[in-house]
């Protein structure tokens, strides 16, 4: 019978014959809460309370609000990313000496409540208030003079000054020193000039500035990925020549909150995604995009929910910052919707192993999985395991499969393992994973039925001879 074959390796296996046992999962629809995809909290962690109305609040140190009961979040998906904003006068108060402790703390409370830093250090904020100014000390140093740029709103001091380029590059030089490569650190904004780091104006940055301030982060930041925000030609493209990464917006969903005329999401971005380059960046390093205003701005707009989510996945969103604000109640299915596409979602299609193996030998298996994101998976310290387990012992081997290729769509990975001489005769579960290869505990949950409280999948009993 058809359903009775398979293609291995070139051959054709008969699986009665042959004694294979095929495994065709069931598919979960449950939102999977999974590293580097899904919402995130904003100046805030897991367990937090919200911001309320249509406020938030950035730039500025966090203010803890202590330790929670749970780490479930009302009203706002659970996630395992926080964010952090954070203005360059209070990360370097005074010339050369960095306050870390800022992002130490951060960095420690996203890891106990389960979560990741995603992290911006923003050169200046808008308005009057001196708190969203440079440093002091910067600003005793150029003078008091601000640099406006387009409409009255664009840049606090001149980047062109050359004092600009050595001294905020040099802090982040200092930052890369101290956090690339830190398990917790998910991404690094790669902000240079504009208003809360956004970038505007780049375009008209000389190209030596330009350069000078790019390669501030990607000639230091290598471990760590950053994430450029999509601002111009010029800057993406340098940018991309030097390494890959991602992109970001900071107004995602604005359908005509600033002008009856023009919006983000019909007059710029489709269009900056094209014209500069970007529309390939998400194969090699993710897309993370944040809410313009907030959710419940969007529903008093009467803004198409459904049009704001399809637009993002088709730009392959893997991460969303909602700025720690309710969720509409009536848009939850939506969002659930939303989760269940955004970034990566593994299936496991097919699974086929031998019914029976001898010790020293190769346990050949075959695997079929479909990738029902819109995203890889980019953190490199994943892998796909096998685990034979039964009352005498356990063994675990993780596979050499390339789990950051695995692009939306079918992946097929078929391979062998070795089963040690030494492992007891017996009849073992044999279960699947992907598991953190520096942290065998933690594991990305497939979306798949069956699941053990460990985060395995069995896929049914094999025989050591």
């Amino acid at each position: 019978m058809l359903l009775n074959v398979h293609v291995v390796l070139g051959q054709i296996v008969d699986y009665k014959k042959e004694g294979i046992i095929r495994v065709i999962p069931k598919e979960s629809n449950r939102v999977l809460n999974n590293p580097g995809i899904g919402f995130m909290t904003f100046q805030r962690f897991n367990g937090d309370s919200l911001n309320q109305g249509l406020k938030w609040t950035e730039g500025n140190p966090i203010e803890y609000q202590g330790e929670v009961k749970k780490l479930e979040n009302k009203d706002y998906p659970n996630t395992m990313m926080a964010y952090f904003r954070l203005y360059w006068r209070f990360l370097e108060p005074r010339q050369g000496q960095f306050n870390w402790t800022l992002i130490d703390q951060a960095l420690k409370m996203a890891h106990q409540r389960g979560q990741t830093l995603m992290l911006r250090i923003a050169p200046y904020g808008e308005g009057d208030d001196k708190g969203n100014d440079v440093p002091d000390w910067y600003r005793e140093m150029v003078g008091n003079k601000n640099e406006w740029f387009v409409d009255s709103a664009g840049w606090r001091v001149d980047p062109e000054d050359l004092r600009y380029a050595k001294y905020f590059g040099k802090m982040i030089t200092e930052l890369a020193k101290r956090y690339d490569g830190h398990p917790d650190l998910e991404a690094v904004d790669l902000s240079i000039v504009g208003f809360w780091g956004e970038g505007r104006g780049t375009v008209e940055l000389s190209k030596a500035t330009r350069e000078s301030l790019v390669d501030a982060y990607v000639e230091n930041f290598i471990q760590t990925p950053l994430i450029t925000l999509l601002t111009d030609r010029k800057t993406q493209q340098y940018t991309l020549s030097k390494r890959p990464v991602g992109w970001r917006i900071d107004c995602l969903g604005d359908l005509g909150g600033f002008d009856d005329n023009w919006s983000h999401m019909y007059d710029y971005y489709p269009q900056g995604i094209v014209g500069f380059g970007m529309q390939d960046a998400w194969k090699k390093a993710p897309v993370s995009l944040e809410v313009c205003w907030v959710m419940q701005k969007w529903k008093d707009e009467g803004w198409d929910i459904d049009y704001i989510i399809d637009e993002s996945l088709k730009w392959h969103v893997s991460s969303f910052n909602a700025k720690s604000s309710a969720v509409p109640k009536e848009w939850w299915p939506h969002v659930n919707r939303w989760l269940n596409k955004m970034g990566y979602r593994f299936v496991l299609k097919k699974f086929t192993f031998p019914k029976a193996i001898e010790r020293g030998q190769k346990l050949a298996f075959t695997s079929w999985w479909e990738n029902k994101g819109v995203a890889p998976l980019y953190k490199k310290q994943y892998g796909l395991a096998i685990r034979l387990k039964n009352a005498d012992g356990t063994i675990i081997r993780i596979t050499d499969a390339d789990l950051t290729s695995w692009l939306p769509g079918d992946n097929l990975y078929d391979n062998a393992i070795f089963v040690p001489y030494d492992l007891k005769i017996g009849k073992y579960q044999l279960e699947l994973g992907i598991i953190n290869m520096d942290n065998e505990k933690e594991k990305i949950k497939l979306a798949i039925e069956g699941e053990k409280a460990d985060g395995w999948y069995p896929m049914g009993e094999i025989e050591v001879k």
